[in-house]
């Protein structure tokens, strides 16, 4: 079985396609022939009427179903993924490299999203250099990850933080530990950070949380980098937007002991690769992000030793944030040439099965994530048909499949494969 994750390729009618979604006003042979010789359904990945993030939608889609409070939060997940050292009793935050302007108010969430890692890291240096907490035990590790992508690891030596803390980035917020994405309008400022109980080491993690934002603003406004970005008409990296806070390592069951298979995968970013390390799957180098034939080449030849390969393509989610529906669209049909089409060129359907779904969806018309069920694919020779004939929101809801939740994902799969 190779499983393909799209990342966040669900999607709701848009007028740039004619009142269509990407999926669906995009050409996409391979994936229809695919789409033919299987059976199709929905899935909503975490909950009815959750906008979930990236990491528990994965977790669920890879068969990890938890109660909100057991999950330890993405950033933890995100520091186990680019290895700093991280223990339990610290603190985690994913972070957003982002613009605000002289009022506060945010401009761009992502500080133009493509970004040169010396400018992160130039940043990043200077404020774990010069900031100051108040605690004299407390300190901190700014690590940039890619593009606007940041983790931040807080330390207090004698003390366990705790993650029971609000988020200062207002575009998420939290149901117990699991990160939600909000519906927001403009004109968003920076949210100060409270202690969600009466705990003192929950007030002492929000004060740090507080100093931190307050002192890195300070010193991103002084910082030599920023003045050479405005020279060149560049947003700047003047703000930071945390948020998933997270304080103790996960213990879960391996991957391979969940389904009784030998699972790999092929992963990119850093919540897909501290996902892998923490599920203790074998991960295979598959070349950038957008190297889609070499992971189509990956894939295939895996299967000489694995039986199941998870990849997951993060595109479309780029796309879907910044509102460009045409962007996704094309985005779609280069996937559907370049990664699809060089694996129905490479593998066997009468010996490999193919499953196709993604993790959340993010319209365009939201540039967030949303709670919208997304198509979800069971293909191969030994399938039975159901007569779908495209891999769209809209076939999804004709299909035999039904209706599934991201944890069943994976056993209904392996279930229609064996029957």
């Amino acid at each position: 079985m190779i499983y393909v994750l799209l990342d966040g390729v669900g999607d709701l009618p848009h007028p740039d396609l004619k009142g269509s979604t990407p999926l669906s006003f995009a050409k996409t042979p391979n994936l229809d022939k695919i789409a033919r010789n299987g059976t199709i359904g929905e899935v909503i990945s975490v909950g009815k009427g959750i906008a979930p993030q990236s990491d528990i939608a994965v977790f669920n889609m890879l068969g990890y179903k938890f109660l909100h409070n057991d999950y330890v939060g993405r950033g933890v997940i995100e520091a186990i993924g680019i290895g700093i050292d991280f223990k339990d009793g610290d603190l985690a935050l994913r972070g957003n490299f982002s613009t605000i302007n002289d009022e506060g108010i945010i401009t761009d969430r992502r500080a133009g999203r493509m970004i040169e890692k010396e400018d992160t890291l130039g940043v990043s240096l200077e404020i774990e250099r010069l900031l100051r907490f108040s605690n004299p035990n407390a300190s901190v590790v700014v690590a940039p990850t890619i593009g606007h992508r940041v983790v931040v690891r807080i330390r207090c030596d004698g003390e366990s933080l705790s993650s029971e803390i609000s988020n200062t980035d207002p575009s998420y917020g939290r149901i117990d530990g699991m990160g939600v994405a909000k519906a927001v309008g403009d004109y968003l400022k920076i949210e100060r950070c409270l202690p969600l109980n009466e705990s003192s080491s929950a007030r002492l993690s929000a004060t740090l949380v507080n100093e931190f934002t307050e002192q890195s603003i300070a010193i991103m406004k002084k910082s030599a980098i920023n003045r050479v970005r405005k020279e060149k008409g560049q947003k700047l990296l003047n703000s930071i937007l945390l948020r998933d806070a997270g304080n103790r390592y996960p213990r879960l069951a391996p991957i391979n002991e969940m389904h009784g298979m030998n699972f790999s995968c092929i992963v990119d970013m850093p919540v897909e690769i501290g996902i892998s390390n923490v599920l203790k799957m074998k991960t295979f180098s598959a070349g950038g992000l957008t190297d889609y034939e070499e992971k189509a080449r990956v894939a295939a030849k895996a299967m000489e030793t694995q039986n199941a390969i998870y990849v997951h393509i993060k595109g479309p989610d780029e796309f879907g944030h910044d509102g460009d529906a045409i962007g996704k669209m094309k985005n779609i049909e280069e996937i559907d040439k370049r990664f699809f089409g060089t694996l129905l060129h490479t593998i066997d359907t009468s010996k490999i099965s193919i499953v196709i779904s993604a993790d959340h969806s993010t319209p365009c018309i939201n540039k967030s994530h949303s709670a919208d069920p997304v198509p979800v694919l069971v293909s191969g020779d030994s399938i039975k048909k159901d007569g779908t004939t495209r891999f769209t929101e809209h076939e999804a809801k004709k299909g035999k499949i039904g209706l599934l939740a991201g944890a069943d994902v994976i056993k209904t799969a392996i279930g229609l494969i064996k029957s």
